[in-house]
């Protein structure tokens, strides 16, 4: 049984940073793809950056590129986004996921698993 567990949200002034971290446990996580998404209230969940299995591709929508960064280590099980600049509209609850994929994936139906989700408030 696949299970994700994100942490590191909070609240933060624009133009500061967080760092979110995702546990997995339940398969090799080094198998296989890992992403990360977001859902503001009343938006539909949005894609936010993918990486695979490897760590060495990465994609992100442009809303977010050149200010977030997604990483893993395999070792430790653990997907992470680092997150600056961040801006009002950021503001979402955040969730990892992974599917059955090594390699990136970006679309919503691609991913089977998805953590809890973890609050992230960015303050004007």
């Amino acid at each position: 049984q696949v299970q994700l567990v994100e942490s590191g949200g909070g609240l933060v002034q624009a133009g500061g940073s967080l760092r979110l971290s995702c546990a997995a446990s339940g398969r090799t996580f080094s198998n296989y793809a890992m992403g990360w998404f977001r859902q503001a209230p009343g938006k539909e969940r949005e894609f936010v950056a993918s990486i695979d299995w490897s760590g060495g591709s990465t994609y992100y929508p442009d809303s977010v590129k050149g200010r977030f960064a997604i990483s893993r280590d395999n070792a430790k099980n653990t997907v992470y986004l680092q997150m600056n600049s961040l801006k009002p509209e950021d503001t979402a609850v955040y969730y990892c996921a992974t599917g059955s994929s090594a390699s990136l994936i970006y679309r919503l139906y691609q991913y089977d698993y998805w953590g809890q989700g973890t609050q992230v408030t960015v303050s004007s």
